[in-house]
């Protein structure tokens, strides 16, 4: 059973501004309504290794394993400063000249599925978040974790469809400036950055 509970605290987690809304906000702002589509499956099906994971039992054998547990922070750290370094250096990110670099459809839903592969988060998430709301008396427990999980995916890419949909609906006003697309590059840039920091300094 899908309890309202369940419904709204997963709303929050996945409402609040991660890395994933970033990359989806970005592209929807640099390519437009579809490209952001494309960002946000991406940033879905990236949930969907934590998921398998945790019903495979693995999320709590990186739980109790720190070298694990800093292995993926760091590389989640890694990718993070990458996305920084690119954005800050792609100087046609939120132009709207088609001879410019623009990221095919794989590429966009390739580096959305990294974005959240490499978040140790998501894997705390599906640890220590979805086991509150199911009954260890339950005699379909695996049915019941595959229909809170869909549930949260289902959200996660509404939201961030949504999300990518109020980029686009700006992105109009982007282009028309130069000093604004600048100022938008370096800010996703350093959020990038700053993400990647505060990951880092993140304890388990």
């Amino acid at each position: 059973m899908i309890s309202l509970e369940f419904l709204l605290t997963s709303a929050v987690v996945v409402l609040t501004p991660g890395a994933g809304v970033l990359y989806t906000v970005s592209t929807g702002l640099s390519q437009g309504r579809a490209a952001s589509t494309l960002a946000a499956v991406g940033c879905t099906l990236g949930i969907v290794p934590h998921m398998l994971a945790t019903a495979l039992g693995l999320t709590a054998v990186m739980h109790a394993g720190a070298l694990a547990f800093q292995a993926l922070k760091l590389a989640g750290v890694a990718y993070l400063l990458y996305l920084a370094w690119a954005t800050w250096r792609d100087r046609t990110a939120f132009t709207a000249d088609a001879s410019g670099r623009r990221r095919t459809g794989r590429q966009l839903i390739g580096r959305g599925v990294l974005v959240n592969l490499l978040n140790p988060k998501l894997t705390l998430f599906f640890l220590a978040f979805l086991p509150q709301f199911m009954n260890p008396a339950d005699p379909a427990p695996m049915l019941h974790f595959s229909a809170l999980s869909a549930v949260f995916m289902a959200m996660t890419l509404a939201v961030f469809v949504v999300y990518g949909a109020l980029a686009h609906a700006l992105r109009e006003r982007v282009i028309g400036s130069l000093r604004v697309q600048n100022a938008l590059r370096r800010g996703f840039a350093a959020a990038f950055a700053l993400m990647a920091a505060r990951l880092a300094v993140s304890g388990r």
